[in-house]
């Protein structure tokens, strides 16, 4: 998403990184640590042991619940619903009983509904608007559109290995969720893992991905002391199978070159009771992350690598 939305205040320009080494050395140790066990024991996708990474199994494009064609224009959508797309029954699998709650940053419909989504609503430490539009590839290729395809390609994924899984919105509303509610959905769905997906909008030439992690905040309706920790923990491990998968690097305009950047200004974030992270999978606005972005093998991919992370977290 872009750093110009109401949940994402404009950040404060960083020194660009050096070569693309330094920025992979740099990032978790812990998360490149889990990638180098990953490697050496050949993805046999059981659990490693010490770094408790497990694989997830890819489908197949022809059993991918989106299609992989990117000229194919999506099916009708239900009808509107205010309730969070529920998944069907969870398969027997090491994940079963795990509950993971998806959110795909913005709606398709939102810029239809501008009074609706800038609407201000209660982030636990101030106000903002309700959500944005997002922000799109320089062809016209919708934030909107990439996260939903991305969340529906790991449902699949997750569902294969047990998990019950819930969307924020599936494109099965008019507009939103917002901010807060999407936070609320997590919250009570007892999630065992909230992960948000997004895409940025940057300058040209700023490239890579990064997750984002709350910071520790505690005011108002707002209390993300108990969360800190696990969603740290999380966010390793997401940026580490996230690299491992896609061969991504993390960005060289923010976070300093880890691929890790903590926030206290996000209500997505700040009124989550449950582990809980965001990831900003490009930058829509460079033409080399673009063709990623709009790349159904990529697209993927990038399911994939966020899917490994999140078992591996739920694994322990």
């Amino acid at each position: 998403m872009s750093y110009v939305g109401p949940d994402f205040e404009p950040p404060q320009p960083r020194r660009r990184r050096g070569p693309l080494a330094v920025a992979l050395a740099a990032l978790v140790p812990g998360a490149l640590l889990g990638w180098l066990v990953y490697e050496t024991v050949g993805g046999s996708g059981s659990d490693d042991g010490a770094s408790g990474r497990a694989t997830v199994r890819s489908s197949s494009p022809a059993a991918s619940s989106t299609p992989s064609d990117d000229a194919k224009e999506p099916s009708a959508s239900p009808k509107p619903s205010d309730t969070p797309s529920a998944s069907a029954p969870a398969a027997t699998g090491p994940l079963k009983g795990k509950v993971v709650v998806i959110d795909p940053g913005h709606n398709p419909g939102n810029f239809r509904h501008a009074s609706e989504i800038n609407r201000k609503v209660n982030i636990g430490t101030n106000s903002k608007e309700c959500d944005t539009t997002g922000t799109s590839t320089n062809d016209g290729y919708t934030e909107a559109k990439f996260t939903l395809d991305v969340a529906h390609r790991m449902r699949t994924l997750l569902q294969e290995q047990g998990a019950t899984v819930k969307l924020t919105q599936d494109g099965d509303r008019p507009f939103g969720p917002c901010v807060d509610e999407r936070a609320r959905i997590g919250n009570q769905a007892k999630a065992d893992a909230v992960v948000s997906i997004h895409a940025d909008g940057s300058g040209a030439g700023n490239r890579g991905f990064h997750v984002i992690l709350p910071g520790a905040v505690h005011a108002g309706a707002a209390d993300t002391r108990a969360i800190v920790g696990p969603s740290r923990d999380l966010g390793e491990r997401v940026a580490g199978r996230f690299v491992a998968v896609t061969g991504s690097a993390p960005s060289n305009y923010i976070g300093d070159g880890g691929g890790l950047v903590t926030r206290k200004d996000l209500g997505g974030l700040n009124l989550s009771t449950v582990p809980k992270v965001f990831i900003e999978c490009g930058n829509m606005r460079d033409s080399k992350d673009a063709a990623l972005l709009t790349s159904g093998a990529w697209r993927q991919k990038a399911a994939q690598g966020i899917s490994e992370g999140i078992v591996s977290f739920l694994r322990g």
